[in-house]
């Protein structure tokens, strides 16, 4: 079984989480929450998420996706050297990154972005440009293995593309209607 990472932390925004965690367990994914210290995070709107795992803990190895939502939680995601080391280890993998709204953060402290082209919030956007990266205002820019966008009401789309290059990957598995015909 597939397994996707989610990198989170206080303050996240619900939706940017809770989307795309759902979108993977519903294509069969095993979805691990990581935040710092493995506790209990809260979103801006009060959803209590229990994490899985702690950051410190994790190895990139053992996943295959990896997913950095926004809100203000990528400020203190970033913070945790091990979340830096993760987010390298899946750029140098070349495997699926997905990044939305302050999601770039992260990407930017791990020095990833340079030559890198995507999208964020539009407050992360001299950020990005300052790490290197060529920040466009589109609702998703897929570059490679990255996939952003740059806030909820991309979300849609930013999913949709996301779920394109896994299935580019070989990493979806037909449906048993697929299969069935």
């Amino acid at each position: 079984m597939a397994r996707a990472l989610v990198l989170t932390a206080d303050g996240f925004e619900d939706v940017e989480v809770l989307y795309p965690y759902y979108r993977m367990v519903e294509a069969g994914f095993e979805t691990i929450v990581a935040t710092p210290g493995g506790g209990e995070v809260t979103g801006k709107h009060g959803y209590k998420i229990k994490a899985d795992a702690s950051i410190e803990e994790v190895d990139p190895r053992e996943y295959d996706v990896l997913i950095i939502p926004g809100g203000r939680a990528p400020e203190r995601v970033r913070l945790v050297a091990r979340a830096l080391d993760v987010v390298r280890e899946f750029f140098d993998n070349d495997k699926p990154v997905a990044v939305i709204c302050h999601g770039p953060q992260v990407l930017i402290s791990a020095g990833v972005v340079r030559g890198r082209r995507l999208t964020s919030w539009w407050g992360v956007k001299d950020d990005v440009i300052a790490a290197g990266g060529q920040w466009v205002d589109e609702p998703v820019v897929v570059d490679g293995n990255l996939v952003s966008s740059r806030y909820p009401g991309d979300i849609p789309l930013w999913m949709r593309e996301f779920m394109r290059l896994l299935d580019r990957r070989g990493l979806l598995k037909p449906t048993p209607e697929q299969v069935t015909g």
